[in-house]
């Protein structure tokens, strides 16, 4: 029996793009009944965040039920408000202005539900100077601080590869949730849970943050190369390049032996762990004159079994083909009706003694509205005068 252990909650998610869906991930994945209500004229490719047929959209929407609502229609607004009275939790990432605008803000659904979580994720958090500008991911790398440390020194600021402020402010609002879903087991009502990508991404810079709010120091860029540890980075080999990652004396005394250059041990230069970092150069050079001697295979299985970190460094296609990322399941494949077997994303928690979750591709915009509705007592006729209306 698939695990489903969120089953009993009943999520309305009115987000868009990644980090609203990327929090509403969490719960559809684990069994709870996921309505992503979207506008009737949102049947269209370049709507925010795709369409169904495109993978990043499966990726981001599998598991969920769809319904189309206007909002800003009376009766649209008035079967919103039927849904609201028997949900569990709400996710949304509209600006403040215009969930106010809508009738849909916290103030005005707590009203109805008492009971219901809301989650709000926006660009800048939901007041302040800049509450009601648009955000987005690389908007928030760059006030966050992530573009003035990522990549090479005096090349220019760089954006991370991934939406790290996306993703990190959806993972972030669904720990939210569920602790406000805790809360409300003993007092019986429910919280408005706020996060933002800037908050998130800030949070994000953990030890580069704490560098410049304990140390007074302002972290630089310093590409491939950690910055406060050496011999930490990337190294050429033979044949391609490899991670390597000698933190603290024992290991880089170990790295020392398999490299056999026993005379870096003892070298005043990098005997201690900060002057390794202040003559990392120097270091590197002789380190990089060793590892282009073996292939990567070779040097990553002989510091591996020294105790060294050492690792790979893969395209997509490698990192799907590589052993122990098949050994954890990172994928799970589902029947689309219309692009037949797909691939997409694993969780990465597992959960000792049970089955995967079910897995179901995205729906197109609207499928289950008839079944929704349905479900929230409305017979076919009414639903007739709903759709004639352009209710939904």
């Amino acid at each position: 029996m698939a695990f489903a252990p969120l089953k009993r909650f009943v999520v309305l998610d009115l987000s868009r793009v990644r980090s609203g869906p990327a929090a509403v991930r969490q719960f559809a994945d684990w069994g709870a009944d996921v309505i992503k209500i979207e506008e009737p004229s949102e049947v269209k490719d370049d709507k925010p965040g795709g369409a169904a047929k495109f993978s990043d959209y499966q990726n981001t929407h599998r598991n969920k039920r769809s319904l189309t609502l206007n909002l800003k229609h009376p009766e649209g607004k008035a079967v919103f408000m039927e849904l609201v009275k028997r949900a569990d939790v709400l996710v949304e990432n509209y600006r403040p202005s215009v969930k106010a605008k809508l009738g849909i803000d916290y103030a005005s659904l707590r009203a109805v539900n008492p009971r219901l979580v809301y989650a709000s994720i926006s660009g800048f958090g939901q007041d302040g100077p800049y509450a009601d500008r648009p955000g987005l991911d690389q908007i928030a790398q760059g006030l966050g601080g992530l573009m003035s440390v990522t990549g090479e020194a005096d090349r220019g600021p760089m954006r991370a590869g991934i939406p790290i402020a996306d993703l990190s402010a959806g993972l972030f609002a669904a720990i939210g949730v569920l602790i406000a879903l805790l809360e409300r087991e003993e007092t019986g009502v429910g919280r408005w849970v706020q996060t933002s990508l800037l908050q998130a991404q800030v949070w994000m810079m953990d030890f580069q943050a704490t560098r410049w709010l304990i140390d007074g120091e302002v972290p630089a860029q310093s590409g491939n190369d950690h910055p406060t540890s050496a011999p930490t980075g990337v190294y050429p080999t033979a044949d391609g390049y490899i991670n390597i990652a000698a933190m603290g004396s024992g290991m880089f005394t170990r790295l020392c032996e398999v490299l056999e250059l026993p005379a870096l041990v003892h070298d005043p230069r990098f005997v201690e762990a900060g002057s390794r970092v202040e003559n990392r150069a120097d270091l590197n050079r002789q380190i990089i004159a060793r590892t282009r001697t073996r292939t990567s295979a070779e040097w990553i299985e002989r510091l591996n079994a020294a105790g060294v970190p050492c690792g790979p460094i893969l395209s997509m296609d490698g990192t799907f083909d590589n052993e122990q990322v098949k050994h954890l399941n990172m994928v799970r494949h589902v029947r689309h009706p219309a692009r037949g077997d797909i691939a997409i994303m694993a969780q990465p928690v597992i959960f000792g003694g049970t089955e995967p979750p079910e897995v179901r591709p995205a729906p197109e915009t609207g499928a289950q509205s008839d079944e929704i509705l349905a479900w929230l007592g409305m017979d076919e006729a009414r639903r007739a005068r709903l759709r004639a209306a352009g209710a939904i």
